[in-house]
């Protein structure tokens, strides 16, 4: 022991960070994640009949992962054994795993083992689990960030269940911080006073992170003077400068929201990629859900790109599955790349227009019967008993096109711009055209 090491006469010990003693102690108290752990569902049950065999919890930071685990160890009663894919090697790994098996054959008692950030163990380090997770010596309860079927052994995965935990909602954060300012093991020895402005900046700011939002939570409280009267006043301004992160006016669910990627949509449409990167960033630094923002511009792309640029809709899919792969803030490199491609791109929206006619015609009950020569003719007897015959084989005739009528109505659906590789698209229709209407000149002669 050095001086740095010794306990100084009647030092207090360190009090945990606010995060950490607010960890629930029971399923009751988990925020959020109602999907597995609600009442009824899958996880919920197993935990409560003390049935749970291996799993991996995988979902973004700040979301409940580790307290999840500590839950699941109290509720069921067994030992609890925590590590980490930073911290630990092989021999301590080997070490934590023999000495379950040891606690399992001599006393019988069972163990969870409890591996924060698991993706980071090698593939010796999985491999080392396996054993021990097969014969049930140790029930494994892996959290990691990265998608699991990516970065962990298969397996591993295979010999668990895999749950997938999402960011905490605005109003679960409330919840929490509601809790910690009351709460005993929380600031409830503190007078203080918290804003509905500085509550409902704090919620958004943190970006469904829990964690996040209890350690600016904390600094707020203790880093804020009271007033004369002994409260702690937590306003706006406060909370913006403990998390660090000015407020943004961007609701969630009403007009911030709305208009925001109203603006966004339409400044991509109109070809402004500088205008469309500002409203995209705005909605990625107010923590908008970035596989929202994904999914609009796989719309958009065949909304109002269509076929004058097919690519477009090929990256915004690859961008989507981006997105979900590396999370933020890296998707933010992803989404600024598509969104400047789309920007950019040529547009036309003759495939939407096309399908919203046809759509309003069946609506309006215009359904139109199938030609005789078009319908089905794989069962004999019925093609036979019907006279589905006549059909024309396209590819016996002159440019793969041949003159035959596909359905009874001569409205055109489709009519591709000039723009980008529509114009091509026009140029062969046309030129298929005058293919059909010299074959229908000689049939006439």
């Amino acid at each position: 022991m050095d001086l740095f090491d010794r306990e100084q006469p009647g030092a207090t010990p360190a009090r945990p960070p606010l995060a950490a003693r607010m960890r629930p102690r029971t399923l009751e108290d988990i925020a959020g994640q109602q999907h597995v752990v609600g009442p009824g569902k899958l996880l919920r049950r197993a935990i409560e009949a003390d049935r749970l065999g291996s799993i991996i919890l995988y979902g973004p930071p700040g979301c409940g992962k580790t307290s999840l685990a500590e839950v699941i160890a109290l509720v069921t009663r067994r030992f609890f054994e925590r590590t980490s894919g930073v911290l630990a090697n092989v021999a301590i790994l080997r070490g934590l795993l023999e000495a379950a098996q040891q606690r399992k054959r001599m006393r019988g008692v069972d163990t969870i083992l409890f591996i924060d950030e698991i993706h980071r163990f090698n593939k010796a380090q999985q491999d080392i689990l396996l054993p021990f997770v097969e014969e049930g010596a140790v029930t494994l309860i892996g959290a990691t960030t990265h998608n699991p079927f990516f970065f962990i052994n298969s397996p591993l995965t295979s010999r668990s269940q895999i749950f997938q935990l999402e960011p905490l909602t605005e109003e679960d954060i409330r919840v929490l911080i509601r809790r910690a300012l009351t709460h005993p093991d929380g600031l409830g020895d503190l007078k203080i006073e918290m804003d509905d402005n500085a509550l409902s900046h704090l919620a958004s700011a943190c970006e469904g992170d829990a964690r996040r939002a209890l350690n600016a939570l904390e600094i707020a409280a203790l880093t804020t003077a009271p007033g004369d009267d002994g409260v702690v006043r937590i306003t706006r301004e406060v909370t913006e400068e403990s998390i660090q992160k000015k407020a943004v006016v961007y609701d969630h669910d009403e007009d911030g929201h709305y208009d925001t990627i109203s603006a966004f949509i339409k400044s991509v449409r109109g070809s402004d990629p500088n205008a469309a990167l500002y409203w995209l960033a705005k909605m990625l630094y107010a923590g908008e859900d970035p596989r929202f923002i994904a999914r609009r511009l796989i719309i958009l792309a065949s909304e109002d790109i269509g076929n004058a640029d097919p690519l477009g809709l090929q990256l915004t899919v690859a961008a989507m599955e981006a997105v979900d792969f590396v999370g933020m803030p890296e998707a933010r490199i992803v989404l600024a790349q598509a969104t400047t491609y789309l920007a950019c791109a040529p547009k036309s929206n003759a495939s939407y227009m096309g399908i919203e006619s046809a759509m309003a015609d069946i609506k309006e009950g215009r359904v139109l019967p199938v030609p005789r020569h078009l319908r089905d003719r794989s069962h004999k007897k019925s093609a036979e008993t019907f006279g589905h015959k006549g059909y024309k084989y396209a590819h016996s005739f002159e440019g793969h096109v041949v003159d035959q009528e596909y359905v009874p109505t001569t409205k055109i659906y489709y009519d591709p711009t000039e723009e980008g590789y529509e114009k091509r698209i026009r140029e062969r229709l046309e030129r298929w055209a005058e293919i059909r209407e010299a074959q229908s000149k000689r049939k006439t002669k």
